[in-house]
């Protein structure tokens, strides 16, 4: 996603549906006296802006403006005029007749008609066919068919010219969303309009988010007009969007009056027989991630192998079963360590044997230290998330879709059809934040707020990149970050770190220690201030 923004401070970014949407328009209406139609005309002078800006050499000579009957097409009138003015040749279609525009759309109806503006009334799929073929020859196509009110899919001769649209081979331009998408959801219900460039109003919307809707968005810019942010922030959005301006305020310089002790002493408790490596990329990703001390506590059967692959982390065998998986006997070395530690990450490449899982319950339950859950660390909980209830401070969990469904006891596919419900799900039952991984990654927080990741790649669904995630969190976590703060710039920063190597070494080939040579890069993005210290 190539998301801009006109006019904010993006420290937060709240994502909002339909309901909350329409709240903030009468707010501003109502509580702040200000007019709905210097709201529309905000509204159109920004996607003129940004028009402009997407084009970057002047707005098109030839544009075609698709007017619905509300407010949206309202919005459309008013860019229509502005284009106009600016000295394009513009057409507006209003898929509908003037005597049914109301407000401010017909205010804004009769302005640019007045103005010299040409407008086609197409009320209907006959009056539609004898203009269809005007369509491609235009050089940009601008949809203010419909906004935040669409509840099911498009009909009648609506289908028919967002067809038309689609394949006018035009560069479409849509106003807050593409025409036939909700709000509310990242559901396709019909037909829907092929935007290269959406320019959302106040906020994002589900829609502009979550796939599949999100392939139909382009580039997303979202832009101010006019409602304060005050009403914004008070209509009870619980979703918000990580920004890069979240994770600069977030990461402090670093004094020159510093030691190792200063920035975390990190516990990774992982490995076994066949997976060494996942151990190895949580404790260089802890490493890469800012921890000052990195030690890895594994089962004796692989410690050398780890050893070998980290050499600036300290490693500590431990008896392991007849799998040469940690024993339950590790128990009190391993509790003891994460005595003086300030964070312990639990799972990467564990083993599922009877004696670990019951190992992994039994430190996690009784660690003395915030906890990151991953991989066979989560097994170990499977059918029973309240087990992590009692763990204090919160949880953090990072299940994939399969995982998370194990812990709940549902299929993948049933997590996979509503992420948001499932993720929330796991965050209630188990008073745990939880960091849905996949495509927008979710972060959970248990009281149900969610945050949704914008970064990272396809190129990332590759084995150990999730392991890198774990003891990037587990750094964060070690050098004083909040929990949830921690898990928001973690799973932001690792998907930076992710579309960097990407760039680098493309998505086909790229692997998990890719991400980690990548992590000085992404870092460096939100860095700032004196660096020094001792050792």
């Amino acid at each position: 996603m190539v998301l801009g923004a006109q006019g904010y401070n993006l420290s937060v970014m709240k994502v909002l549906n339909s309901q909350q949407m329409q709240q903030c328009d009468r707010e501003a209406i109502n509580d702040y006296g200000i007019s709905e139609s210097v709201l529309m005309e905000n509204a159109g002078v920004q996607v003129v802006e940004s028009i402009d800006e997407h084009f970057g050499d002047g707005v098109p000579e030839l544009i075609a403006v698709m007017c619905g009957k509300g407010n949206n097409g309202g919005d459309g009138f008013v860019v229509a005029r502005h284009l106009y003015a600016a000295g394009s040749s513009v057409r507006a279609y209003l898929l509908g007749s003037a005597v049914d525009l109301q407000g401010a759309a017909a205010q804004n109806h009769r302005i640019a008609e007045e103005l010299g503006v040409e407008i086609v009334e197409v009320p209907d799929n006959e009056s539609w066919e004898k203009h269809s073929s005007d369509i491609a020859g235009f050089d940009c196509i601008v949809d203010a068919l419909f906004g935040t009110g669409i509840t099911g899919p498009l009909r009648g001769h609506f289908g028919s010219v967002v067809e038309a649209v689609n394949d006018s081979g035009s560069i479409v331009v849509s106003v807050d969303m593409p025409s036939g998408l909700s709000a509310d959801s990242g559901e396709v219900l019909g037909p829907t309009v092929e935007a290269d460039l959406t320019v959302a109003f106040a906020a994002p919307k589900l829609c502009h988010i979550f796939p599949p809707a999100f392939d139909f968005i382009g580039e997303l810019n979202v832009v101010d007009i006019g409602i304060p942010a005050a009403v914004v922030d008070a209509v009870g959005s619980t979703i918000e969007l990580v920004t890069p301006e979240e994770c600069e305020r977030a990461l402090k310089p670093r004094s020159l009056d510093t030691h190792k002790g200063t920035y975390g002493r990190v516990l990774v408790v992982a490995g076994a027989p066949g997976m060494a490596g996942a151990g190895a990329l949580a404790a260089r990703g802890a490493l890469r991630g800012g921890a000052g001390l990195v030690t890895v506590g594994a089962p004796d059967s692989v410690s050398g192998i780890i050893a070998s692959l980290v050499i600036e982390a300290m490693i500590r065998p431990y008896a392991s079963d007849g799998d040469g998986q940690l024993a339950l006997s590790a128990k009190t070395g391993l509790l003891a360590l994460a005595e003086s530690a300030d964070v312990i990450a639990v799972g990467p490449g564990m083993g599922t044997s009877e004696e670990t899982q019951q190992l992994v319950r039994e430190i996690v339950v009784g660690s003395p230290a915030p906890v990151v859950l991953d991989a066979d660390g989560l097994n170990a909980f499977a059918g029973n998330p309240e087990a992590l209830r009692g763990v204090k401070p919160p949880c953090v969990l990072t299940p994939h879709p399969g995982e998370l469904a194990r812990l709940l006891s549902m299929s993948t596919a049933e997590a996979q059809a509503d992420r948001l419900a499932a993720v929330r799900l796991l965050a209630a039952r188990s008073g745990s934040i939880v960091i849905l991984k996949g495509y927008r990654s979710l972060v959970c927080h248990p009281d149900g707020r969610v945050a949704i990741n914008p970064t990272g790649n396809p190129g990332m669904a590759t084995g150990g990149s999730g392991d890198v995630l774990t003891g990037l969190l587990a750094a964060l976590i070690g050098q004083g970050l909040e929990p949830f703060s921690a898990a928001r710039l973690g799973v932001f920063l690792h998907g930076e770190a992710g579309d960097i190597a990407a760039e680098r070494v493309g998505e086909i080939s790229l692997i998990a220690s890719d991400i980690i040579e990548a992590f000085p890069d992404a870092f460096s993005s939100f860095e700032f201030g004196p660096r020094g210290g001792g050792a």
